[in-house]
């Protein structure tokens, strides 16, 4: 799916005017909310930021603004595996609570950072917020040497079927644009088959044995709980692999909410790791600066939500009841969250501030 959207992205010029006005924030992180959500890949949307830091096109003091839209966006995919469960009422209110607890760490985190960098940012001759500048210190701290971006394995695993099926794009497709089409179409319909069979898998026999080793050791207490979603994922290097993971589980109550919410902290922060390593590759200083802003955005996020970790705890709950009642409350918030508010605000931002 990343691939084919990946070869759309390329050909369409819509990726790009998503950040057309990259001096103003709102369009940087609205555009990155619902290029992220398309694409259904922080890294890719991250991966795009980057390059306009690189070439120029964007500046860093706006760059990190993007960078929250990003880490919003993602989260649309752990939304989408809960409603495979939607048949089983109660299960599915248990799904949607825990993916909406992703949203939700990174709802609240952005409203805390995103004006604390802006009017920040206003003070600094270089239009850099407080937290940028941080993030900048520490990136000249670490002075990691050059490397190459590494081989994540899912990619390494899935290059069979992505090389097959972009073969049949390119034969069966007159255009490249309606190659990636084809592509993230196909790669859309597989996704949902093995969200289906993931969650009839998850619900038998495996969470029959499973279920103890869940409950007595891998999510015992909050800490480890925190430590196994970055653990689980740096290892496949993406984060919403894991949170995607991590939804059928609490649906199946082999996980309490009470662990999912530092899970989902964890996974956030694992998925920095990752931009990092490949920061190190790009030899434009912004680059780093950028990934250690992604850093300290989920790093600042834990250090204030987990002690307030009730806050959104009782709102996933409260809206995940809603759900459960009516599952319409469920489509109405993806959309809403990842088309309507992005939409709108892009145009809104246009109209009264960059034409006025």
């Amino acid at each position: 799916m990343g691939s084919g959207l990946g070869t759309f992205g390329e050909e369409s010029d819509f990726l790009i005017r998503a950040f057309e006005y990259g001096k103003n924030p709102f369009i940087a992180f609205l555009g990155a909310v619902l290029v992220t959500a398309i694409v259904q890949s922080s890294s890719f949307t991250s991966a795009l930021i980057v390059t306009l830091v690189a070439t120029g096109e964007m500046t860093l003091g706006t760059a990190v603004f993007a960078i929250m839209g990003a880490n919003i966006g993602t989260s649309v995919t752990a939304l989408i595996v809960a409603l495979a469960n939607i048949r089983i009422r109660r299960n599915f209110r248990r799904s949607f609570t825990a993916a909406l607890l992703h949203d939700f760490f990174n709802i609240l985190t952005v409203l805390v950072i995103f004006p604390l960098e802006w009017i920040t940012s206003i003070f600094h001759e270089q239009g850099r917020g407080i937290v940028t500048q941080a993030a900048a210190g520490v990136a000249d701290l670490i002075g990691l040497p050059e490397v190459a971006r590494p081989n994540d394995p899912v990619s390494v695993a899935t290059a069979p079927l992505v090389n097959f099926v972009d073969g049949a794009g390119a034969m069966f497709m007159p255009t490249s644009m309606a190659q990636g089409i084809f592509v993230g179409i196909a790669g859309l319909i597989i996704m949902l088959i093995s969200l289906i069979m993931m969650v009839k898998n998850l619900r038998g026999a495996l969470l029959r044995y499973m279920d103890g080793l869940f409950r007595t050791y891998f999510f015992r207490t909050d800490p480890r709980s925190y430590g196994i979603g970055i653990l689980s994922t740096v290892m496949v290097q993406s984060s919403t692999i894991t949170t995607s993971l991590m939804v059928p589980l609490a649906g199946a109550g082999v996980v309490p909410m009470k662990r999912v919410f530092p899970f989902m902290m964890g996974s956030n922060l694992g998925t920095t790791v990752t931009s990092v390593i490949a920061a190190t590759a790009n030899p434009v200083a912004a680059a780093m600066t950028v990934a250690m802003f992604h850093v300290l955005f989920n790093l600042t996020g834990s250090l204030i939500w987990y002690p307030l970790r009730w806050v959104p705890i009782k709102i996933a709950s409260w809206y995940g009841r809603l759900a459960g009642r009516k599952p319409s409350y469920a489509f109405l918030f993806l959309f809403l969250l990842f088309v309507v508010t992005p939409l709108v605000g892009l145009t809104l931002t246009e109209l009264l501030v960059i034409h006025r």
